[in-house]
């Protein structure tokens, strides 16, 4: 099992303010709206709106906010959002996958194709990228849960394939298929967690100069910035000194 993980980099980017954390909570609550009319109102009995719930409280999401998402599915006046991904590629080639919630495919398609051109990049084919990703559950926890000892104990213990610890917290990676139990076998010894999600996980990263980190991230944080955009990954890798230099 491996101590460290190349993916932890690759979606750092400067935080920004409150615009940005209203449209997160935006899309938290759209998760939990999909979640609760796809199957049962009840987390107890539902394991995706569990873990949209889960993840909302941890980006300190208003009860209120949560509760009324619930019942908006509930009540039967959401939206009929389905779930699509579009894969593409950035400046220098670099593959990008996008998962979207949306109402209207040819809107979003359309808005998502023009972000990528307006990148010098170009939106692909179902498959096209996504190939050289593997889908796997990552589960993300304080460093207050433990040192990298017990985490990495508790991990192998729970059936976990990868574990990383760095000034962030602790990043453990399992299984698309054992999420759920991995994630309760994590509980019982370290809490509840701060995350815990699907991902798409590059199989081998692609490093990138400063001038590339730049453009990337700006295409990123624009499909980011779109209300029917959930996640976007990526398999390029910025060193610390870049990272440095580009949140100066």
């Amino acid at each position: 099992m491996a101590g460290h993980s190349q993916f932890k980099n690759i979606m750092h980017r400067k935080g920004r303010q409150d615009a940005v954390r209203s449209k997160m909570f935006s899309k938290l609550a759209r998760e939990i709206t999909v979640a609760a009319k796809t199957g049962l109102p009840d987390p107890g009995m539902n394991p995706r709106l569990r873990l949209a719930i889960q993840n909302a409280k941890a980006q300190s999401m208003p009860k209120d906010n949560i509760e009324r998402a619930i019942k908006k599915a509930a009540g039967g006046d959401a939206e009929n959002y389905e779930e699509v991904r579009y894969e593409g590629y950035g400046p220098g080639g670099v593959a990008v996958i996008v998962e979207a919630l949306t109402d209207n495919r040819n809107r979003t398609a359309s808005n998502v194709r023009s972000i990528f051109t307006k990148a010098g990049g170009a939106l692909g084919e179902t498959g096209s990228v996504s190939f050289s990703f593997d889908r796997v559950g990552e589960i993300t926890y304080t460093l207050s849960a433990g040192d990298a000892d017990k985490v990495m104990e508790a991990a192998i213990e729970s059936g976990a394939d990868d574990v990383a610890t760095d000034e962030d917290g602790h990043t453990i990676i399992c299984g698309f298929e054992e999420i759920g139990d991995v994630s309760k076998a994590l509980e019982g010894v370290l809490g509840e967690a701060e995350t815990v999600k699907a991902i798409w996980k590059p199989q081998n990263t692609v490093p990138v100069d400063e001038e590339k980190a730049q453009s990337l991230m700006k295409l990123i944080d624009n499909l980011e910035d779109d209300d029917d955009v959930q996640n976007v990954y990526s398999n390029f890798e910025v060193s610390e000194e870049i990272l440095a230099k580009l949140s100066a």
